[in-house]
């Protein structure tokens, strides 16, 4: 068999895959149609009208950035998107903890590279070890002095996890704090989705992707039918979960392209990071997760929260992998928490007399 024809055979492979793992949870995503949205108006786009720049990382990727708040403000919280979204994953918590925070605390979004409006990059830099590296960059540039909080969300937490292995010197001396929400230490291939996700045929797409990017579109759609029902339904876990939400996550899914999506999943399989356990140790910590999630199930957080000294494992009952878009009550209030822990007491004072204001006038 040529190339060519065991590529098409493989791509055949990932439609067959594919449509079997659709059949399976089909009926999860059914049962999820609700008349109720109670975010029907939002702006998810708001990020875009932040103030912005771009931060070019060493090998030349550009990295798309947004901040929101003063430049000076005591503290900076870094936030590190998953996989297959883009810095709007964290639209709820940049709304509501602008308020709680208002200008003492700024909060730096970034898309990670080859999703979003970053730049793409040769494949085989899409690892969980360059995404460590890139999160540096972005530091460097935009948070060069003062104390920073870092969040990631799922592939965003291997990133704080992979900076905090390679980066020891930085903890606790500029970084004071951690979140890893619906994260995992090390590879995925655990996870109820793992078996799905070693599909061969998906590393025919992978390889395609690699060395024969021009046919890369003809797998587009046989990628999607095996990737795209995997996070569908590890992404929500309520049935009531609002329907404009939804809608907003799978486009962040569909703007993603295959060659980004394939090279990320082989990386969240093989990844291993949990070395930045250790250094995170020095700092305080939120583990976060939803109890529903398949892609990284609670047990991976457990053993997180088990090995860092100075964690709060929350666990948000009925949700899925896209917890702070699906419960993001819990999530910002464990954030709030984190930089209260984290932070100097003047800080702290301070986010409480927000804290109270906000509250006295509502």
């Amino acid at each position: 068999m040529n190339g060519r024809a065991g590529w098409l055979a493989g791509a055949a492979g990932v439609a067959a895959v594919g449509s079997a793992a659709g059949m399976s949870v089909a009926r999860s995503l059914r049962r999820r149609v609700t008349d109720d949205d109670p975010h029907r108006d939002e702006d998810f786009e708001l990020l875009d009208a932040d103030r912005g720049c771009v931060v070019s990382t060493p090998d030349g990727v550009p990295l798309t950035v947004r901040e929101v708040g003063p430049v000076d403000a005591p503290l900076t919280v870094v936030f590190a998107h998953g996989f297959s979204l883009r810095m709007g994953s964290f639209y709820f918590q940049r709304a509501r903890l602008t308020e709680q925070w208002g200008d003492q605390v700024r909060m730096v979004f970034y898309d990670q590279r080859g999703h979003g409006q970053s730049g793409d990059a040769p494949p085989e830099t899409y690892t969980v070890e360059q995404l460590g590296q890139d999160l540096e960059s972005v530091l460097a540039v935009m948070a060069p002095r003062g104390p920073i909080v870092l969040v990631g969300h799922s592939m965003g937490g291997m990133t704080v996890l992979s900076h905090a292995r390679q980066y020891p010197q930085r903890y606790p001396t500029r970084i004071v704090g951690a979140a890893l929400i619906s994260s995992a230490a090390e590879g995925v291939a655990r996870s109820p989705v793992g078996e799905i996700l070693k599909n061969p045929a998906l590393e025919a797409v992978r390889f395609s992707a690699r060395y024969a990017p021009k046919l890369v579109h003809r797998s587009r759609g046989a990628a999607r039918s095996v990737i795209g029902p995997i996070l569908r339904a590890a992404s929500y876990g309520d049935e009531k979960v609002s329907p404009s939400v939804v809608a907003f996550s799978e486009r962040m899914m569909h703007d993603t392209s295959v060659a980004t999506l394939v090279e990320f999943l082989h990386a969240l399989e093989v990844h291993d990071e949990t070395a930045g356990l250790k250094t995170l140790n020095k700092v305080e910590t939120l583990v976060a997760c939803g109890d529903r999630d398949l892609l990284t199930p609670v047990e991976y957080s457990r053993e997180m929260a088990d090995a860092l000294a100075k964690s709060e494992l929350v666990i948000a009952g009925g949700a899925g992998h896209l917890v702070q878009l699906e419960r993001p009550e819990v999530i910002n209030d464990a954030l709030v928490r984190l930089v209260e822990r984290a932070t100097p007491s003047k800080l702290v004072a301070l986010t409480r007399r927000v804290k109270e204001r906000v509250r006295s006038h509502g």
